[in-house]
């Protein structure tokens, strides 16, 4: 059993709390499986700090989000979805969170997303320069029917273009159906990410460049709102 005293030497370099677990609580085994834990201002609720957003104050009191997660300060966690931003703000719980006035950006909502998307996109653009993405019809089928991408390893996720050929996905999904898919993104940007003309299909392989992806990706789609079963212009199956 692990309790505050433990989690309390995961702290900031200023040594204040970082979204910890609050006193007499304590982690349970199955806790400690899901990686570090934070909890979220707007729900009061201790989750896996993979799907959460972290955000401090700057030194002249604005609400900054810090997606590297490396900025001096208290952090100031919160769930990736669109509810819980909207509670945060609408409720004022960044000032009652970090104890102090402070400032919200009236387009702060859009400079988070402007941010995660560039995330996303670098990600990509990275995988496939550095050889851990393909793109393209039959090279993302073979990649999945030999279960290798190039020299990279196994495929970890799919990249679909939201404005692509519904036929088309179905049949590069048919073959590997429990994998991620990322449709967030148009066949327009996800080419000039991978610096092509043309960018409709890709697959990713295991790394950590595609788990950052589908990170970004699923908090991406949280924060955009869109619901399970209904999106509205792309999101993040299985992720």
């Amino acid at each position: 059993m692990v309790g505050l005293s433990d989690r309390n030497e995961q702290t900031p370099a200023d040594g204040e709390p970082d979204g910890l677990l609050a006193e007499g609580e304590a982690l349970l085994p199955a806790d400690l499986e899901k990686g570090p834990l934070r909890r979220c201002i707007a729900t009061g609720t201790v989750q896996p700090k993979d799907g959460m957003i972290r955000f401090v104050v700057s030194p002249d009191g604005e609400i900054v989000p810090d997606l590297e997660e490396r900025l001096p300060g208290r952090g100031l966690w919160l769930s990736g979805d669109k509810t819980a931003f909207t509670k945060a703000i609408g409720k004022n719980m960044f000032a009652k969170a970090a104890r102090r006035a402070v400032r919200v950006p009236p387009d702060l909502a859009e400079r988070l997303e402007k941010l995660l998307e560039r995330r996303c996109l670098d990600a990509f653009g990275l995988a496939r320069r550095a050889g851990q993405a393909l793109a393209g019809y039959e090279k993302v089928r073979e990649a999945l029917k030999t279960n290798q991408v190039g020299r990279a390893g196994p495929p970890y996720l799919l990249v679909e273009a939201s404005d692509g050929s519904p036929d088309q996905r179905g049949k590069i999904t048919a073959l590997a159906p429990d994998m991620p898919v990322v449709d967030l993104f148009d066949a327009a940007a996800m080419a000039a990410a991978l610096g092509r003309e043309n960018a409709v299909h890709a697959v990713v392989a295991r790394g950590k460049l595609a788990k950052g992806l589908a990170r970004d990706s699923a908090r991406l789609k949280g924060i955009k709102g869109f619901v399970a079963g209904s999106p509205p212009a792309g999101h993040v199956s299985n992720v």
